[in-house]
Parts: structure tokens; sequence; C-alpha cells
């Protein structure tokens, strides 16, 4: 069995919150042990231990799984999972991520899989690890598979254009739609895409910090995905806006690789925090995860969050509530990224025509800034 790293909170006053974040994390791990042929899932037992939870939050996720049909419970045997990779029926959608264990996916993956179920469609997990490469091997794969509805694709490395662009070409020849979520390649825009507002997102966090006074604001973004980018370009022109001058040097970039040392360790933002952002009073980062690990090195070197730095960003996830210091963050209330996504697939594999839609950002104000 495959299992993610998580935090579960059993201080956590939301009971009702806290099964259902277990549901997701416990479901996306059933899909990814499916995909490997493994069906025996853990036990109450097991998985209480391993998330420092209550058998009864354990039981509450299960039977939200069990409903739903991601697992079956068999009297006296234990749990099995009965998503498999390849399920039985043509009623099947590719949803291709760039990495399945990503901090915001299992949410993602829900929403978008309730809505599939209900319609009858069940579906076929990839992962390209942001990697161009395995991108194209799994498009290449499934132009091979006649049982395919729909494709749902988080493009890999969206801030560059992709020279996959002839594989879902082939795709639309074979009227198999094809929908982006969080990102598009610029060289395929005719694509239709379900996309965070980034730009008006960096503006809107830009605007609350110049609210509370703040001048001297930097800021860390994701280098090779589009949304970086975007989120990028809307602070900046909210600081030219404002008559604020611009410091290239505060705004500093990261790409997946880098990823990786961020969340391993502190010496990556140490570097940043030493050389490139000593001397702001605010920082806006390109998600809850990066800022998550900035405070942690930010209180590391004795600075105080949000007194010495204020710090703000995108996703509203769980890492904005379970730290230190509670993270201010732009998050979605209503439309939600996987259900609008699977809605608006599921209309154009009926033939209708849909539009690309950007969701719009909602501040959730916490201590951090």
């Amino acid at each position: 069995m495959l299992f993610f790293h998580a935090i579960i909170g059993e201080k956590d006053s939301n009971v009702a919150a806290k099964y259902r974040q277990l549901s997701d994390i416990l479901r996306a791990e059933a899909i990814k042990s499916a995909e490997s042929g493994e069906r025996k899932f853990p036990t109450e037992k097991e998985i209480a231990e391993r998330f420092s939870v209550s058998r009864q939050t354990v039981r509450n996720a299960l039977s939200i799984l069990e409903e739903e049909g991601t697992i079956e419970r068999l009297q006296g045997s234990g749990s099995y999972i009965k998503t498999a990779a390849a399920a039985n029926g043509s009623k099947q959608i590719a949803v291709i991520t760039t990495f399945i264990d990503d901090y915001i996916f299992p949410s993602v993956l829900n929403e978008a899989q309730r809505v599939f179920a209900e319609k009858g469609y069940s579906i076929l997990l990839y992962a390209t690890e942001n990697n161009i490469g395995k991108e194209y091997e799994i498009l290449n794969s499934l132009l091979t598979q006649d049982n395919i509805s729909g494709i749902l694709i988080e493009g890999s490395k969206t801030a560059l254009p992709t020279p996959n662009g002839r594989l879902f070409d082939e795709f639309r020849g074979k009227g198999i739609p094809v929908l982006f979520f969080h990102g598009i390649y610029s060289n395929i825009r005719d694509f239709t895409c379900v996309m965070d507002d980034n730009s008006a997102g960096g503006t809107q966090l830009t605007l609350h910090l110049l609210s509370k006074g703040h001048r001297k604001i930097g800021g860390i973004f994701k280098s090779d995905d589009i949304q970086g980018i975007e989120r990028y370009y809307g602070v900046i022109s909210a600081l030219i806006d404002s008559g604020i001058q611009i410091d290239d040097r505060s705004f500093c970039w990261y790409d997946t690789v880098d990823r990786k040392e961020i969340v391993t360790g502190h010496a990556f933002l140490d570097k940043f925090i030493d050389t490139r952002l000593s001397d702001r009073s605010a920082i806006i980062c390109y998600n809850d995860e990066i800022a998550y690990n900035l405070i942690q090195g930010l209180l590391v070197k004795g600075k105080r969050v949000p007194e010495d730095v204020a710090i703000v960003s995108f996703d509203n996830s769980i890492y904005s509530q379970i730290g230190p210091v509670p993270i201010t963050s732009l998050g979605h209330k209503n439309m939600k990224t996987g259900k609008t996504a699977a809605e608006i697939l599921l209309a154009m594999i009926d033939g209708k025509k849909a539009e690309s839609v950007k969701l719009k950002w909602e501040l959730y104000t916490r201590i951090s800034g």
C-alpha cells in the first residue's frame, strides 16, 4: 500500500471536516494502490495509529468511501479497494495530473470523481510528475485505447509551450474531448481550461498587504507552471499601479526540482531569506506549501510572523491552518476546481460547446498577514 504524507490534527474541533479530510487522503491512496494491482485496504487500527485519530473518525471516513464505491467492507475480512486502474465498461475518463500526492490534488480528485460517478463514469488515473516526456508516453498510450470517453488533464510545465500539441489534436480528431485544469499551454489556447484567476489573485493579495501599510513587498513563485507566472504578474501590476517601486531581487523563483528541496529541508528557503528577502516586510507565496515552509524558516531565524514579516499565499489548504502561524490565503468558497471541471467535461462528452472558466478567489484572513 502506498501512503501519502499528511497531517491530521486531533485538536481540530470540526469533526466532520476531519473525517472528510481523511477520506480525501485515503481515496487518493486507494486509487494509487489499485493502479499497481493492490486491493487490500489497511485496517481501522492501522489508519487510526498512522494519522493519530480516533477509530470513530476512521469509521466515518471509510463509510464515505464505501458509499461512493471506492472500497467494500467485508464482515470479518476487512476492507478492499473496488476502484481499479482499469475499470470495466466503456464509460471511462482519463484523469492526468502532475503529482498524485500533491496536497491539492486529493480534494480536486474527490470533487471530480463524485460528479463522474453520478453519471456512471469510472476514472483512469495517471501522474506525469510534471515531466513532459511522461506526459507524452501517457497520451500516446491512451490514443491506442478505444474505451476513453474524455480526458481531464493538468498539463506538465505549462509555463512553457508543449511539444505534445499534436497528440491533443489527435484526441480531438477522434472525437474525444480534452479539458485542462489549473493551466493551459500558450501554443494550444484553443482548448478549454478550468483555472483559477491567478493574475487577479496576485493583485488581490497585493492590495490586501498595501491596505495593511506594507510597501516593501517580495514574493516567491514557481517558474515552470503558468500559475506562478500569472500570480507574479498580478502582484507586479498591482505594485506598479499603486506607485510602488519594484525591487526585482525581492522576487524569487523555484521550479519542480527545487520544490523537493524546499519540502525536505530549509536550506533552499534560507538562502532566499538571507540574500533576497531580508528587508521585506511582507512576502506573497506561490502557495500554502511554500508559505508554511517559509514561516518555519523565519521562526527558526528569530523572525516574528506577522510582526516582522507578513506572509500571504494561495489555495486555502490544510497547510494554511496546521502550522504555528495560521496563514492568510486565497481560496474558493462555492465554485470548486474538480467539480466545475467534471461538469464541463461531461457536457463536452454530451456534445455541448464549452468555454474556459476562471474561478474567482476569496480571501481567508488569518494571523500571518
